[in-house]
């Protein structure tokens, strides 16, 4: 028998492993002698001519001979990822169309995590050991060393109040040893029992059924369903008190997570430490420690935007998806996804409960508790007997503002009683910037951007005209780059800025800010300008939607929405639905220290139904009607939607593209293609842009139809990309 023979061969083993590319399949690998790579672990493996890092998977990867086979390079000592978690990559893949490479990615956010956290070089005093004289420094070091415990050298030389040289010298005397201390948690772990709230019979009422899904080992999903100031957080902290003490991990999702300081002090408060945070204005090495503490379970909470439900969670076994109805929550990059569904998915799969929380609920969400899919808490009174706000409507062809102005004359009366009050005043209006569009008085030239079809914004602040969607910026021009002419340019509408200058005019002595996301600073200002703004440091607050992402400003008083009008005049199908949503939290955030409080909207369409919905505070009327609308319409949540955006160099290989996809659709009963069209926004960094919008029933198979749509179709090829959204929330 020769070596080369069958008996002889050794076959190695081999695995499949998901790579974070565009891959629609696990890639075969051999397990190298003496390794053991189960389904779940994360390894180093070659792919091409560089080394990345994957997730052994389940199944089998495409069939290769041994000789073609390339052997992992190296299994990670990193807890396994779940079964469910993977199980759940694929479902999000299959869902949404995209690659399962592109969707294992996100759960690779943190390379430096996959090896365990090293351990620190510390001293431990020795029991019985003295130094040869004693100084008054060095009593204070064996004083606070003196219970034992593991010290760095830096950490006790601070603490002691002395310098290292001191410590050091010690430890030279053998009053010290050396030990190694293990990784310390990011956050200490949240007690259940720590500050229990005394709750009102309705928030009680809502706990009681809280805790008990949260105790159960089943799926289910729950809609908080409360009226701004509600305490709806109040209650269902009670479902993740009942989490924990279940030993289960918890999720919270939160729109805004980095804005929210207030909502990790609150959690603080109730449960004795804060929640680990999860979002991209976390520095690496923490992002890299949470997600590795959070595969281990030492990490029992995080609150985190929706890139938290890819964390590699040991125990989870909550999900809490706070203001549920936010924008936010959809992604629209490479792997298009909504975190509410999503969350929801996860549950199921995970066979645990979730919890939905908003003040003005999803359509989507209504209905689904209409219909007994979800379980609907209705919270209606503010907390502590907090008056709502009295609400009211401006009409602007009766009050207009004064000529160059935007500001009604009977929104400035109540600014100048609130303050005369002492109280603050909120201006609302969703655009930044001085001004929408620049233009030259005498020829009519408009500033719009090289690279896509918008104007420049004008952000006088900065002396610059920028591009809210590909980023070009330019200095603004004292003089029209067409004709020439000095000093013409004309600011036309308000962005926020704009306001504040005319609050400056109306109130010199007032102390006003300007909240806008792209506010020089970032984040960490917008975080202190809001702690400012709820410390009573401010009397006049002018801002964007970040403003009604749930903060609680006890002096505020006053709310004016600017321009009311403005998320109703597009085409977009879920327009009064978003304007519903956004008026309603924006003004709830009057009131709720229990002060009377008022909302003014100032609009030219006081009679459209969102206005009246807002002002009458009649919500059930307006979903009422709006789900009437979307069921004659067959628009979700009573059928399904699906854009196909082709992107290409030029217009014409756009275009083209998309009317070779259109002919290769497949005929289906209850499913439809409409377009292609130009995209409202048909051009963005330099790609021209067009739209397919695939509308089907309820239960149409709307990702097979497109699935086999695009497989009839052309291939992408040259500058083309295609992108799917499945369930799309935005139609520019």
């Amino acid at each position: 028998m020769t070596e080369d023979s069958p008996a002889k061969r050794v076959v190695p083993r081999v695995v499949p492993v998901m790579v974070p590319m565009p891959a629609d399949r696990p890639y075969s690998y051999a397990v190298p002698d003496g390794a053991h790579a189960v389904p779940g672990a994360i390894v180093r493996v070659p792919l091409g001519p560089r080394e990345v890092a994957g997730i052994v998977w389940d199944g089998a990867g495409e069939a290769l001979s041994a000789k073609r086979l390339r052997p992992i390079a190296e299994i990670f000592d990193c807890p396994p990822v779940a079964d469910e978690m993977r199980r759940f990559v694929d479902w999000i893949a299959a869902y949404t169309l995209s690659p399962p490479g592109l969707v294992a990615r996100m759960l690779l956010r943190a390379p430096a995590a996959f090896d365990p956290e090293p351990w620190t070089e510390g001293l431990r005093l020795v029991e019985g050991m003295g130094p040869d004289r004693m100084t008054a420094a060095r009593g204070r070091v064996l004083e606070m060393a003196g219970d034992g415990q593991a010290w760095t050298r830096a950490g006790l030389a601070h603490a002691a109040g002395v310098s290292s040289s001191v410590v050091e010298g010690l430890r030279e005397q053998g009053v010290f040893e050396a030990v190694s201390i293990p990784p310390q948690p990011v956050v200490a772990a949240p007690d259940p029992e720590f500050a229990k709230p005394e709750l009102t019979p309705d928030q009680e009422a809502a706990a009681v059924r809280l805790r008990e899904k949260a105790g159960a080992d089943a799926f289910s999903v729950t809609l908080i369903d409360g009226v701004t100031g509600s305490g709806k957080t109040e209650v269902y902290f009670e479902a993740i008190a009942a989490a924990l003490k279940k030993g289960r991990q918890v999720l919270i999702l939160i729109p805004e997570i980095a804005l929210t300081q207030a909502f990790l002090e609150r959690f603080h408060d109730r449960f004795g430490a804060k929640p680990a945070e999860w979002h991209s204005d976390l520095a690496p090495k923490k992002r890299e420690r949470v997600w590795r503490q959070v595969a281990e379970g030492q990490v029992r909470v995080v609150a985190g935007a929706r890139s938290a439900l890819f964390l590699p969670f040991k125990e989870l076994g909550l999900i809490v998806i706070d203001e549920e109805h936010d924008p936010a929550y959809k992604q629209e990059d490479r792997v298009f996804y909504n975190a509410r569904d999503m969350g929801v998915v996860r549950g199921h799969i995970g066979n645990f409960p979730v919890v939905l929380a908003s003040a003005t609920p999803s359509l989507e969400s209504r209905v689904n508790a209409n219909q007994g899919r979800y379980e609907r808490i209705v919270l209606s009174a503010r907390f502590a007997d907090a008056a709502l706000p009295d609400l009211a409507a401006i009409d602007m062809r009766k009050a207009p503002p004064e000529r160059g102005g935007f500001l009604s004359p009977v929104l400035i009366g109540e600014m100048k009683k609130t303050l005369a009050r002492g109280e603050q005043s909120l201006l609302f209006l969703n655009r930044r910037g001085y001004a929408p569009l620049t233009l030259c008085r005498v020829c009519g030239h408009r500033f719009q951007c090289p690279d896509c079809s918008s104007w420049l914004v004008e952000h006088r602040f900065r002396g610059q005209l920028v591009c809210h969607h590909c980023g070009h910026n330019e200095k603004r021009p004292e003089a029209c780059p067409e004709c020439g002419t000095l000093d013409h340019l004309v600011a036309c509408g308000p962005g926020v800025e704009r306001i504040a200058e005319e609050v400056d005019r109306h109130f010199p002595d007032a102390r006003t800010i300007v909240l806008s996301s792209d506010m020089m600073g970032g984040v960490k200002r917008l975080r202190l300008e809001l702690e400012a703004i709820a410390r009573g440091d401010a009397d006049i607050i002018v801002g964007t939607q970040l403003v009604a992402k749930g903060h609680n400003f006890p002096g505020m008083t006053l709310v004016g929405v600017i321009d009311a009008d403005l998320g109703l005049a597009n085409g977009d199908p879920r327009a009064a639905e978003r304007t519903f949503q956004l008026l309603a939290q924006v003004t709830g955030r009057a009131g709720r220290s229990g002060k009377k409080s008022l909302g003014l909207l100032q609009t030219y369409q006081p009679e459209h139904p969102v206005m009246r919905a807002i002002v009458t505070g009649d919500a059930e009327a307006f979903y009422e009607r709006e789900i009437t609308e979307r069921e004659r319409a067959g628009l979700p949540p009573f059928g399904r939607l699906a854009g196909i955006i082709v992107s290409a160099a030029t217009r014409q290989e756009a275009e083209g593209h998309a009317r070779a996809l259109r002919r290769a659709a497949p005929r289906a009963e209850g499913l439809d293609v409409l377009g292609p069209a130009e995209a409202p926004l048909a051009m963005i960094a330099g790609r021209h842009r067009f739209r397919l919008l695939v509308h089907g029933t309820r239960r149409a198979d709307l990702q097979g139809f497109v699935r086999a749509m695009l497989d009839a179709g052309p291939k992408q090829r040259g500058s083309v990309r295609v992108q799917v959204d499945i369930d799309p929330q935005s139609f520019l």
